[in-house]
């Protein structure tokens, strides 16, 4: 049994009776590896919520701060507020920020409003959308429509790379089947969806101007200065690398 000299945590390795990891230690392992999910993860969840106090100091020494979403069933890790002189500036960030690209932003955009029309009109709390349907909520933005194998391939890419991010998660024996992670409203807030849209509307106006003037398939894509303002939108999100 350890104590952390700055909180005064005891960080056990085995609860008091030795039957298992301690509250603390399962709470912060799970949770530095990803999100932690009151559905799916009903142990590690109970675990957190008896040692929630506990898990809040041991992880501010690392310059983190746990957020508990009791409403939503989720918890992540994110960074302590980095202002000019705060303690948590001198350390290394140890959540990182990744830049996204146009259309995973925007995939990103879609399903967080997506989610925001199923929960005014559902009474369920899982949202569930098939391979096909994302599909078809992407195809009106690419660039390429007219290729279908290359449409799907890139977009298959995008779904990807949400899955690694943690924000979709293929249903257990059905692969072409995803549920939107609700720890994607904790990363879009309505700020950010308004501040997406604008950028979108400019995308959409050049994809126009560039087939009414007869452009090549893929040369109405947001360049290289456009592409970046757009995924400078995306805000520093939970920690989903597991």
């Amino acid at each position: 049994m350890t104590s952390s000299p700055a909180t005064g945590v005891r960080a056990t390795t085995a609860s008091d009776d030795g039957a298992g990891p301690s509250d603390l230690s399962l709470s912060v392992v799970h949770l530095c590896k990803g999100p932690v999910y009151r559905d799916h993860q009903e142990r590690v969840w109970d675990a957190l919520t008896r040692a929630h106090n506990q898990v809040r100091d041991f992880v501010s020494v690392l310059g983190l701060e746990v957020v508990v979403d009791e409403a939503e069933g989720y918890a992540y890790l994110r960074s302590l507020p980095r202002d000019d002189g705060s303690p948590a500036a001198e350390l290394p960030r140890l959540v990182a920020r990744r830049t996204l690209s146009f259309h995973v932003s925007l995939l990103l955009a879609l399903l967080r409003k997506r989610l925001a029309e199923f929960d005014a009109t559902s009474a369920d709390t899982r949202l569930v959308l098939s391979r096909d349907q994302i599909v078809e909520m992407l195809r009106l933005f690419m660039p390429d429509p007219t290729n279908e194998a290359r449409l799907v391939d890139q977009i298959d890419a995008h779904v990807n790379k949400l899955v690694d991010l943690g924000f979709l998660r293929r249903m257990r024996n059905e692969p072409n089947l995803f549920e939107v992670c609700r720890i994607l409203k904790a990363y879009v807030d309505g700020q950010w969806l308004a501040d997406f849209d604008a950028e979108l509307d400019r995308y959409l106006d050049e994809l126009g101007r560039s087939a009414a003037s007869g452009g090549a398939p893929g040369r109405g894509a947001p360049d290289d200065h456009d592409a970046a303002a757009a995924a400078a939108l995306v805000p520093e999100g939970p920690r989903s690398d597991r």
